[in-house]
């Protein structure tokens, strides 16, 4: 079940984008994620896809990996596309059938929509899978330093997110606990109709909710026993170092944003 479960998790290969400083690859993203949304052409769609698998594959990371982190979000990708294919009434007509009007924009728009949401959840996926939680934290902390003038504290919002992808497998490993505790006494969700799979699956929020807040409970009487100060001055276990390779990685994304503003 375990081999499942993909969101958050770290696939060490010992590629040239695990080898990078954090950093790089955070303000990376941040670049990607400004590439996908100021396109919005066919030239655009080629070019940023035959970067992003360039990149991907240069991991040594499955492809059909990234597509098990996508898979997930399915519906959610499936809905937007629905959502602009029956709601962009421009353009021509492509398919018609009582109510339902399909023309070329909203065809286009539904497809390109579904495309983007599916690279960006997995070109976010690679940044975990090739950071380590630790690192990735201590990255995204020095990145959001200058939040410091406008008394943010990047600390805590990278506290939040490291406690957040550590909480991640272990409400999936409790929720999976519940579920077989179900099956031993009849209650087996493979064996259920869709209707009762459904309200199963909701009377299992509560112990689940229950369960995750005493972890969380229990890990603040933790912290706080250990002296734990938000804020505090002290050393880090592993010293972030910019490379050539970083700054390769950086030229690629800038030269990629400057490509699509031409275009």
């Amino acid at each position: 079940m375990n081999n499942k479960f993909i969101i958050g998790r770290y696939i060490d290969t010992n590629s040239w984008i695990h080898k990078l400083d954090p950093r790089s690859k955070t303000i990376a993203m941040m670049l990607y994620v400004i590439t996908i949304i100021t396109s919005d052409s066919l030239y655009d769609v080629i070019l940023i896809s035959f970067v992003s698998f360039a990149i991907m594959l240069s991991t040594r990371i499955p492809l059909s990996t990234y597509l098990r982190a996508v898979r997930p979000l399915r519906f959610l990708i499936l809905y937007i596309m629905i959502f602009h294919l029956l709601f962009t009434q421009s353009g021509q007509a492509v398919f018609t059938w009582g109510w339902i009007h399909i023309t070329s924009n909203g065809l286009w728009k539904g497809l390109f929509a579904g495309w983007r949401m599916a690279m960006m959840i997995s070109f976010t996926a690679m940044l975990t899978f090739t950071t380590t939680p630790n690192r990735l934290t201590q990255g995204l902390e020095s990145v959001l330093y200058p939040l410091k003038l406008f008394r943010v504290s990047p600390e805590r919002i990278t506290l939040m997110l490291q406690i957040a992808l550590r909480f991640i497998p272990t409400i999936f490993s409790e929720t999976h606990r519940i579920i077989k505790a179900q099956a031993s006494r009849g209650a087996d969700l493979k064996e259920l109709p869709w209707k009762a799979k459904g309200k199963m699956i909701i009377s299992l929020l509560l112990p689940v909710t229950v369960s995750a807040f005493r972890r969380a409970d229990d890990l603040v009487n933790s912290m706080e026993s250990r002296g734990y100060e938000l804020g505090a001055t002290r050393s880090k276990y592993h010293t972030l170092s910019w490379s050539n390779n970083d700054s390769l990685l950086l030229m690629i994304f800038i030269l990629l944003i400057a490509l699509i503003i031409w275009l």
